[in-house]
């Protein structure tokens, strides 16, 4: 009966771990929708528009600098590379990453759960655990424990119950919107590469360190719900308190500089797009004059 129990638990944890892993890949399947494709490719225009402005502009700079002697051609032409590279990659790596770590998660989820064990590995084993058993009293003996059955107060079973529930719905809300956040930073993305062949490279790399954060945010949250879900069954305040850290990992990754949230990449972008006028504005004017 331990046996039968741990199976039919571990197939609904299994699912819920599932679930969660094909709500990741609706995110990565809304890059295939036409009209996502159609943004992307606007972005990815937009930021080799930028990119050749700042090409010029980074040859001007040079330019001038050459004229005073304090020009180095070589870290010139190694932020154009870096530039390069960049506008290549900005719309595709993301996804790419996106992708794998919700399918690392969607495999971590099946194997801590037993996710798709047959019911005849189940039987397998309960007759390997009988053909140990030396008589029927020591059988008889072992009792069913679940974490739950520690807990007497009605009143704390539904709290118990209540937080679980905010502890699924939480991470459920935040892989909802995940596939649109990565859609944001791409376009975001775009307005940083007028930046990176003139050497200014700070903000290109937050950007970078938040898509690295929202790929471990969607690896390491359903992760950590499904192994507290797993941890409820026989210990279940530790199993809870697990459950509700997985609420907590955007921030503490934040705290590491790996923050997932957008308002602060935008405003950056937003400052390097002004510049990113002002300086050709100013060109077009001395090319005027």
């Amino acid at each position: 009966m331990d046996n039968l129990i741990d199976w039919f638990y571990g197939q609904i944890v299994g699912f819920l771990g599932n679930f969660f892993s094909e709500m990741g890949n609706m995110g990565v399947e809304l890059f295939e929708l036409d009209w996502v494709q159609s943004v992307v490719l606007f972005f990815s225009q937009l930021g080799w528009a930028l990119f050749g402005v700042s090409l010029v502009v980074c040859v001007f700079e040079c330019g001038i600098a050459y004229t005073s002697g304090r020009a180095n051609i070589q870290e010139t032409a190694l932020n154009i590379l870096k530039g390069f590279l960049a506008v290549c990659l900005f719309t595709t790596v993301p996804v790419r990453l996106y992708s794998l770590s919700v399918s690392l998660q969607g495999t971590f989820a099946a194997g801590l759960t037993g996710y798709g064990t047959s019911i005849g590995t189940v039987g397998q084993q309960i007759i390997e655990d009988l053909s140990g058993v030396e008589s029927i009293t020591a059988s008889s003996s072992s009792a069913v424990g679940l974490g739950l059955s520690v807990i007497t107060s009605p009143i704390m079973l539904i709290f118990c119950i209540i937080m679980m529930a905010y502890a699924v719905i939480k991470v459920f809300f935040s892989n909802l919107k995940r596939g649109g956040i990565l859609l944001i930073q791409i376009a975001v993305g775009s307005l940083y590469m007028f930046s990176i062949p003139r050497g200014y490279t700070d903000g290109f790399i937050q950007w970078c360190k938040q898509v690295i954060g929202l790929c471990l945010t969607a690896f390491l949250q359903a992760t950590i719900l499904v192994a507290g879900l797993m941890v409820v069954k026989d210990h279940a305040l530790l199993g809870l308190g697990l459950m509700l850290s997985a609420g907590e990992v955007p921030r503490i990754a934040g705290t590491f500089g790996l923050d997932t949230t957008t308002r602060a990449n935008i405003m950056s972008a937003v400052y390097t797009a002004q510049a990113a006028v002002n300086t050709t504005r100013t060109i077009v004017q001395a090319v005027a004059k």
